[in-house]
């Protein structure tokens, strides 16, 4: 009796392996990004900016939600075998999309890191086009072998999986995005103190950087690049028939020892600078964070805008509001919104990741992120008192 063929090329075995791996690999990565869909929307705004496509910056968040949905679902049903082929394909375009970004942004070193895994494992642009080629091989080997991707489920017990999953996913971005994420992997998360996030260890590698100098001759035209090392050398820049055309280029040769808050640094309107201040009081400060507030919610700055009052009039509490915006939009804001507590100022970058929310609040006691909210599930007035202040 004659052996049934079968149109696999390859052991099922290895087929299952690629199912397992590329399935899993795409739910944990769509996972952890939905678990923080805001920063992942910052960083696709990295990606528009690059492109040139300022068009999509206002729809980044919906984008952000949709792709950390979309690799949550292609994984699902990869595992399930629901629609097999249609999957596959939506897998593979997908890889081939992820793998042309993360190959340009290390090719051109435009963006520092992918967000493949958000912010809790940052991977350099190298790292993440090396994982997108795995993950591609893998994707290929399950194109090119469909027949043996068989369901484990029955068509009903399939689409209702697949219904559930679709849900699932969608929710969980949503429900990150309101309510804040369910695992904080920021320098500003609950519990840390913001000063040592900002201390630099002595002997701390300082990484190895080369400055290049572009020169032009004046007389003849010529033009050539130079280290800043053959640029003292040769003592080129003693002869006056050289000039150095723009400014130099510093390119990181080897990454050293970075902070994870390296750039805090908080100042009122006059330009004073703040942050030992704010950082070393020993009582609890209220810090509304607002890092953009063309793009605020009212409604929630008149909420924390009496708990900030009432805080102040019944606790001697400090309360202050961090911006990026300029003293001058600040100050017309405070006063269109009758806002009380006193205005600082920072860069937008660290404020987006003190509190993913516009406006969020963060409890601070001697540098110290004691806690911070959502302004979706800020606590009333009496739970916070009943909570810190009278213990």
């Amino acid at each position: 009796m004659a052996k049934r063929k079968t149109s696999s090329t390859l052991p099922v075995s290895i087929v299952w392996f690629c199912r397992l791996a590329v399935g899993l690999l795409f739910i944990f990565s769509g996972l952890i990004k939905a678990n923080d869909p805001l920063g992942f929307s910052y960083k696709l705004e990295e990606y528009f900016e690059v492109f040139h496509k300022l068009f999509l910056m206002d729809y980044a968040l919906a984008l952000s939600i949709f792709l950390c949905a979309l690799e949550m679902i292609l994984g699902f049903a990869l595992l399930t075998g629901w629609k097999v082929k249609q999957m596959v394909w939506g897998l593979l375009l997908l890889i081939v999309f992820f793998g042309f970004l993360t190959f340009y942004s290390a090719y051109f070193e435009v963006v520092r890191t992918c967000g493949c895994f958000g912010d809790a494992i940052p991977l350099t642009p190298w790292q993440s086009f090396g994982k997108d080629m795995i993950l591609l091989a893998l994707v290929l080997v399950l194109f090119f072998n469909m027949q043996a991707i068989k369901p484990i489920l029955s068509p009903k017990a399939g689409r209702t999986a697949f219904i559930i999953a679709v849900v699932f996913s969608f929710g969980f971005g949503i429900f990150t995005y309101n309510f804040s994420p369910f695992v904080d992997f920021l320098p500003y998360k609950i519990g840390n103190s913001i000063p040592e996030q900002m201390k630099t260890p002595e002997g701390a590698d300082p990484g190895e950087y080369q400055i290049t100098f572009h020169l032009k001759h004046k007389k003849s035209g010529e033009e050539k690049d130079m280290s800043q090392k053959e640029y003292m050398d040769t003592g080129i820049w003693k002869d006056s028939n050289w000039e150095v055309v723009g400014e130099p280029i510093n390119k990181v040769i080897r990454e050293g020892f970075r902070p994870k808050i390296a750039d805090l640094i908080i100042k009122d309107a006059n330009g004073t600078e703040y942050t030992s201040e704010l950082l070393s009081s020993p009582f609890y400060s209220v810090w509304i964070v607002a890092y953009n507030l063309k793009h605020t919610d009212i409604q929630a700055i008149g909420k924390l805008n009496a708990l900030a009052v009432n805080l102040a009039q019944n606790f001697n509490t400090r309360t202050l509001m961090l911006t990026g915006n300029s003293p001058t939009d600040a100050e017309a804001f405070a006063k269109t919104n009758r806002f009380v507590p006193e205005i600082f100022y920072a860069d937008g970058v660290p404020l987006k990741s003190m509190v993913r929310a516009n406006p969020g609040i963060m409890l601070i006691k001697n540098g110290f992120v004691i806690n911070k909210w959502h302004y979706h599930n800020v606590p009333s007035y009496d739970e916070l008192v009943k909570t810190y202040f009278r213990k």
